[in-house]
């Protein structure tokens, strides 16, 4: 089994390069395959280089840490609490993120991509730590609380957009979800911190999986719940604050990949992390492919094109378990 998964996993990366490639030869000046091949491999003055190096890349980087963070976010949120509607933009972690990011601009904290990496990660954790605290007791709960507090935040977030014209003209844009421009910010901060939380997503992992057996067991078998729920709160806080903060809301994509990635790593949780890892970047290269496809005339925000994917899964999901049973 291990050795059809880790087959399974190498076949995953090799889509993911091949994904990569393309995504980096769409836009307003289409690339081949072999010109993008050749300006990385051998970088000039040409335009196909200038393209790819300065905007393409980094926009393409952006994605597979994006990608990999909220992917890796959901699964560790639905094993946690054994709910597979649970992601961030569902339970309110990306939303506090956003409001976290808003209220700090309204406030002149937001300033630098330090100021507003902090105001992310701080607000995705106070938003995490108030749906688990009102919501634990059930997983509709836990659902419920999460789509309350999104709202919530969601429309105070925009009152204080319209009220300050200066935070509105500035997140606007951002407050969308999208990759488009975000090439040009320096993304060596978040991206580190995304990088150091996937790595800390795989090792808790096998603690996570000791819970999917149940409180007893898992203590008989040596682990922390406490120290183990509260880290992986602090993994969940960072991945979405991050990915937030760089990107703005998307929606879904913690929700879509786990339920892909679980065809496959079946009830264990350490391959859940790692296929989501690898599933989730592919997900938003297509659909940042999509997005800047779909219209003749300019993009559309890769946030639109994940809803637009993640809503009949959501769909799905729902018809096919009883309201009951979540």
């Amino acid at each position: 089994m291990n050795a059809s998964r880790t087959t399974a996993l190498a076949g995953c990366a090799v889509v993911l390069g091949v994904v990569a490639v393309l995504s980096m030869g769409v836009g307003a000046q289409p690339l081949a395959p072999a010109e993008v091949w050749s300006a990385l491999v051998d970088p000039g003055a040409d335009n196909a280089s200038l393209i790819v190096w300065d905007i393409r890349l980094p926009r393409m980087l952006l994605a597979v840490a994006v990608g990999a963070a909220l992917a890796a976010a959901g699964a560790l949120m639905q094993a946690t609490t054994r709910n597979e509607l649970a992601e961030p933009g569902i339970l309110g972690v990306t939303a506090g993120a956003g409001f976290g990011i808003t209220v700090g601009t309204a406030l002149g904290l937001a300033g630098t991509q330090y100021g507003q990496l902090l105001l992310a990660v701080v607000g995705a954790g106070a938003a995490s730590a108030l749906v688990y605290t009102v919501g634990r007791s059930s997983p509709v709960r836990l659902l419920l609380a999460g789509v309350a507090l999104s709202s919530v935040l969601a429309g105070i977030s925009l009152g204080l957009r319209l009220i300050t014209p200066e935070v509105f003209d500035r997140f606007r844009f951002w407050a969308v979800g999208s990759l488009a421009g975000r090439e040009q910010v320096p993304l060596v901060v978040p991206v580190a911190v995304i990088v150091v939380s996937l790595v800390g997503a795989l090792a808790v992992s096998k603690q996570v999986s000791a819970l999917l057996l149940g409180e007893d067991v898992a203590r008989s078998l040596g682990v922390n719940l406490t120290r183990t729920r509260l880290a992986v709160l602090v993994l969940v806080t960072l991945l979405s604050g991050a990915a937030t903060a760089v990107a703005g809301p998307i929606v879904f994509a913690g929700l879509i990949v786990p339920h892909l990635a679980r065809r496959v790593a079946g009830m264990s949780v350490p391959w859940l992390v790692a296929f989501s890892v690898a599933l989730g970047p592919i997900l938003l290269l297509v659909s940042d492919i999509a997005a800047r496809v779909l219209l003749p005339t300019g993009e559309v925000p890769v946030s639109i094109v994940t809803a637009v994917l993640g809503g009949p899964v959501l769909i799905s999901v729902v018809r096919r378990r009883r309201t009951a049973a979540l």
